[in-house]
């Protein structure tokens, strides 16, 4: 169950619940990487989950700024030389 202030999206338009911005808003950008931690395969899944849901109900976005709102801002992990 969510309370007032998790900041989850607004379907069908994928709004924050909570500030109104698109989702996922700053805030919850913050939370989700403090919850998934160093786990970003499974953060990537849940986004890429949410970003097909999104591409359903929001047709007339381009899809590369949809997979940027949704999972573009994801830290890339460091490559090692």
């Amino acid at each position: 169950m969510s309370g007032p202030d998790d900041h989850t999206p607004r379907t069908p338009g994928w709004t924050c619940g909570t500030c109104g911005a698109d989702w996922p808003c700053a805030t919850k950008r913050a939370r989700l990487l403090e919850e998934y931690g160093l786990d970003r395969a499974t953060l990537s899944v849940y986004l890429g989950s949410c970003l097909a849901a999104a591409s359903q109900d929001l047709r007339a976005s381009p899809g590369g700024l949809l997979q940027d709102r949704f999972i573009g801002w994801l830290p890339r992990p460091r490559r090692g030389h």
